[in-house]
């Protein structure tokens, strides 16, 4: 049981969970924060305690689950539709399923299983969250189709992960803000620049399986030139978030650390040489998003 456990948390690579995650996380807290300090009952002061009321306790589970599922059923989806291409890369084809540790069916079940535990979740959240749920599976799961026919894959993939804040705001406050979708046009611009550096490894295999992809389109140099881009528009959205949101000293120094942790990733990368992918994409980009979503959180209740 505990092999076949890690075979599947292997198969979604749940470890990548912390990417993502904490941004719901901030989403979740800037959004109980503005409900509590609108209710009847609010106090000059507010802390995590008094935050985390039954209620809160709740929705934030809900959230939890609903981050959780809907990542499991995209990246299980994903590895049952390239497991013909993960097979012929030699990068990939010690993979799950093309080793035959899971079966394409079994991973197809998971799928399917983790969609609908999401649409459950989202259902005892509220009703916009149910009614939005669908949506937001078209786009996780649909990214996996796009490198088929797009070069911007790396930005569906990006606005599969920016709903995170976006979503979690609306579980607890029922309605879109100006904020949360501050954060969710960073994560995209985030995540589609280190998505661009993780695939420089696949462009020569991408180009022979006629697969896209910006390095394929553009080359390896002109691919981290827009990846440095994108990064550059993510500080751009620190700076108007943490304005927007009148944020302290402690968003300052969160949003140091994670403009730290591009630019260390991209002085990792090189078109010549990319030993060092990995190390960019997982150290640089785990830390950049729990240290930024540690201090925002702080300073939501202790500046």
């Amino acid at each position: 049981m505990q092999k076949k456990l890690n075979q599947y948390l292997g198969l979604i690579a749940f470890s990548h969970t912390v990417f993502a995650m904490p941004f719901a996380f901030v989403g979740f807290f800037i959004g109980a924060r503005r409900v509590l300090y609108t209710s009847e009952s609010a106090t000059d002061e507010l802390s995590l305690q008094t935050i985390l009321t039954p209620t809160m306790g709740k929705q934030f589970l809900l959230v939890l689950g609903c981050m959780v599922f809907a990542r499991s059923a995209a990246m299980a989806f994903n590895r049952y539709l390239d497991r013909s291409y993960d097979a012929r890369n030699p990068r990939t084809a010690g993979r799950e399923i093309p080793s035959g540790r899971i079966s394409p069916e079994g991973a197809l079940w998971f799928t399917i299983g983790n969609a609908v535990l999401f649409m459950a979740c989202s259902f005892f959240i509220n009703r916009l969250c149910f009614y939005l749920s669908p949506v937001a599976l078209l786009v996780v799961l649909g990214y996996s189709y796009t490198k088929r026919f797009t070069p911007l894959c790396h930005l569906v993939l990006g606005m599969g992960l920016a709903l995170a804040p976006l979503g979690a705001f609306i579980a607890v406050t029922g309605h879109v803000g100006v904020l949360p979708l501050l954060f969710s046009l960073l994560v995209l611009c985030w995540v589609a620049g280190f998505d661009i550096i993780y695939s420089l490894q696949d462009e020569e295999f991408d180009r022979s399986q006629q697969l896209l992809s910006i390095p394929v389109w553009l080359g390896k140099r002109k691919a981290l030139q827009l990846a440095k881009v994108l990064h550059a528009v993510c500080v751009l959205l620190l700076l108007l978030a943490g304005w927007w949101g009148d944020f302290g000293l402690l968003y300052g120094v969160g949003s140091i650390l994670f403009t730290a942790m591009l630019w260390y990733q991209h002085s990792l990368v090189r078109p010549d040489d990319l030993r060092r992918v990995n190390l960019a994409f997982m150290t640089a980009n785990g830390l950049a998003s729990v240290f930024f979503a540690l201090f925002l959180i702080a300073d939501l209740f202790i500046a």
